[in-house]
């Protein structure tokens, strides 16, 4: 069996979104990942979400991580809101059409957790509840908090470096304090956002919940 993910383009809202498709034979589930902010540079190549692929991958599940549009070679320009989360609906739509029986998994990372959080929301109104949803350093500030229903059903695991220097740990932990369902906040102690020198621990961290 191959571990090399296929590159291909998925038709998006604002033309076709780049990404990169790994199919296992009798695979558990789909994983599809979410990027980080691409303002700061944040693509489907992240190291981050490279290791929350793989980290899936070597679970048994098909994986799916793709561009933003405006990102790498996608097409349209950056949202940096609700276009994004729209990408990320067409992808869905895409890869329940590979494998429309077997479950759904996110994950997000940062402005990823953003989108994933935002999306899950679209699914579930559509009766498609995430299996799980892995939150890695989400940034919880651009939610609308007025608005947000977090789906229930679906396992939740948020984690969170306690050295973030680009997501504020305290809004996260204040977040998950109102969240009115079961979940787990995961505290990574001296980890920065980017978890360098730490992704082999996020992986243990992600694998023993898959």
């Amino acid at each position: 069996m191959s571990n090399r993910e296929n590159s291909l383009f998925i038709d998006g809202p604002c033309g076709p979104l780049e990404a990169l498709y790994l199919e296992i034979p009798q695979a558990r589930g789909l994983a599809l990942l979410c990027h980080p902010n691409p303002v700061k540079g944040g693509t489907m190549l992240n190291k981050v979400v490279s290791t929350l692929q793989r980290t899936a991958r070597d679970a048994g599940y098909s994986t799916l991580r793709f561009n933003y549009r405006g990102v790498g070679a996608s097409a349209g320009d950056h949202d940096m809101g609700s276009g994004e989360v729209d990408d990320a609906e067409a992808v869905v739509r895409w890869v329940r059409g590979q494998s429309p029986q077997l479950p759904l998994n996110i994950f997000g990372f940062s402005f990823g957790g953003y989108v994933a959080l935002n999306l899950a929301e679209r699914l579930a109104v559509l009766g498609q509840v995430p299996e799980r949803m892995f939150l890695v350093a989400p940034a919880v500030m651009r939610l609308d908090r007025a608005t947000m229903v977090v789906p229930q059903g679906s396992d939740l695991t948020i984690i969170q470096p306690e050295q973030d220097e680009v997501v504020s740990p305290q809004l996260v932990y204040d977040w998950s304090a109102t969240l009115q369902r079961p979940h787990e906040l995961l505290k990574v102690a001296e980890c920065g956002h980017f978890f360098h020198g730490r992704l082999g621990e996020l992986k243990d961290l992600v694998s023993s919940r898959l």
